[in-house]
């Protein structure tokens, strides 16, 4: 895998890419010091995953995240991030990034993101999904799912991929096709990583402190 490094702290960067190159199959092959670095290398190469700071300067990661991704859709972005940054979180989601880490996680967690973002799933840091939960209102709208949309969503929160979800449940494929795009109608989410958040911060899911 060829990742990049997105932060301006350089001490940080050092650290960080040690431990990356002691895993299997991981290579630091880019870094940069703000996001306008890191959107002009990305007409000279493209990575497999992208690891990005929030407050840089010149251009921050929430700017750089949403150019980088208008460009190249299937960008794999993984949004490092310190407490007290949550007001871009439900942003940044919404543009479509891959996942969300502390910066004081173990390191044990960013191999469980990594493996999970190259398979194509996304990874959350169980802690900012539930400052997430914090921002959104006592009251919630009735969505209005059904018992089928309910136990997909569930699925769907737990990573499981349509065709996991189609066998867990006894149904066809296509049939898990057709509930998660009304999941997606009725909730107004756009990606999966948009519709996890939803179905913690309404009640759909719960998180399991112990993941």
């Amino acid at each position: 895998m060829n990742i990049w490094l997105v932060d301006d702290h350089h001490l940080f960067r050092a650290g960080f890419r040690t431990l990356l190159c002691r895993l299997r199959d991981a290579n630091v092959t880019f870094e940069a010091s703000n996001g306008q670095e890191f959107i002009d290398h990305l007409v000279v190469a493209k990575p497999d995953i992208v690891f990005i700071d929030i407050a840089m300067p010149v251009m921050d990661g929430v700017k750089a995240t949403e150019e980088a991704l208008a460009r190249f859709p299937d960008l794999k972005i993984i949004i490092l991030s310190m407490y007290g940054e949550k007001e871009y979180y439900t942003r940044l989601v919404d543009l479509g990034i891959s996942g969300f880490l502390l910066k004081s996680c173990d390191f044990k967690e960013v191999e469980m993101a990594i493996e999970a973002v190259k398979n194509g799933d996304y990874y959350f840091s169980q802690e900012l999904l539930q400052q997430m939960v914090f921002q959104s209102s006592a009251s919630q709208p009735d969505y209005d799912l059904s018992q089928r949309e309910r136990d997909i969503l569930t699925e769907i929160c737990n990573g499981e991929s349509n065709q996991e979800i189609a066998d867990r449940l006894f149904i066809s494929k296509r049939t898990v096709e057709k509930h998660r795009a009304n999941i997606m109608m009725k909730t107004g989410c756009g990606n999966t990583a948009s519709l996890v958040v939803f179905a913690v911060k309404n009640g759909f899911y719960k998180i399991d402190n112990n993941r």
